[in-house]
């Protein structure tokens, strides 16, 4: 019984003139779906609304005939449903991202020297400021030395150290200390620009068919520390 009232609802829809006209004075629609809304009262549309689409539905055809049938989906099967829409959704965005992103390397580069240009220019501002840093703390160490100085002085003569010279120390040291992990943070920076390029050379390569090939070393700048001076034998007393 309720599929033949379906069926009527159906056949009155599809009879319509206007129920199922087509924007644009196109022929109706030769198929109809029917779904229970929220309130569990049946609808009937040439489309499914996007909220009912998990909903059992049934598809007439014009004569008010069910010609298939779609169960309505369980919570598993839409949270399924739910995820691998989400995971499609997400990996179309990855691929866009990367189609960008193949795109800006070939507009930025024409070959991998170029590419091993602009690693060495980016790492040498990193090695400039390393150096930079380095003065600083040499700086640092030369104030520290003078106010370790003076409060020995102030000890020797057993009296006790003025508290801005003690503060001078401790200030210095903390500041010594935000410094070097400056340093060591640019140092990690510059390992983390090579596996940058050397992760667009292949990409690049990968692009264009051209074997990447190993980035030359850059040139020395002087932030690596300077050898150990070999000592000198003394000569034996005669």
């Amino acid at each position: 019984m309720r599929d033949a009232f379906i069926a009527l609802v159906a056949l009155a829809l599809l009879a319509s003139p206007c129920a199922l006209a087509q924007p644009g004075g196109a022929a109706p629609a030769t198929k109809l779906y029917c779904w229970k809304n929220k309130a569990g009262k049946t609808e009937c549309g040439d489309k499914v609304p996007y909220e009912y689409q998990d909903a059992a539905i049934k598809e007439l055809s014009r004569q008010g005939v069910v010609t298939s049938r779609t169960e309505a989906l369980t919570p598993e099967e839409r949270k399924a449903r739910e995820e691998a829409l989400a995971k499609k959704k997400a990996e179309n965005q990855r691929r866009e991202q990367q189609r960008r992103k193949d795109k800006a390397l070939l507009d930025t580069f024409s070959n991998e020297q170029e590419i091993d240009l602009k690693r060495n220019r980016d790492i040498q501002l990193v090695e400039s400021t390393i150096e930079t840093l380095q003065t600083n703390v040499k700086n640092m160490n030369e104030r520290q030395l003078d106010a370790r100085a003076r409060a020995a002085q102030y000890v020797k003569d057993k009296r006790p150290v003025p508290q801005p010279i003690q503060d001078d120390i401790d200030r210095i040291e903390v500041e010594r200390a935000q410094t070097e992990r400056q340093i060591a943070l640019k140092r990690s920076e510059i390992v983390s620009l090579n596996q940058r390029y050397d992760e667009l050379k292949k990409r690049f390569a990968v692009l264009t068919g051209i074997d990447a090939k190993p980035a030359p070393k850059p040139p020395a700048t002087g932030t690596a520390p300077a050898p150990a001076v070999a000592a000198q034998p003394v000569p034996a007393k005669k």
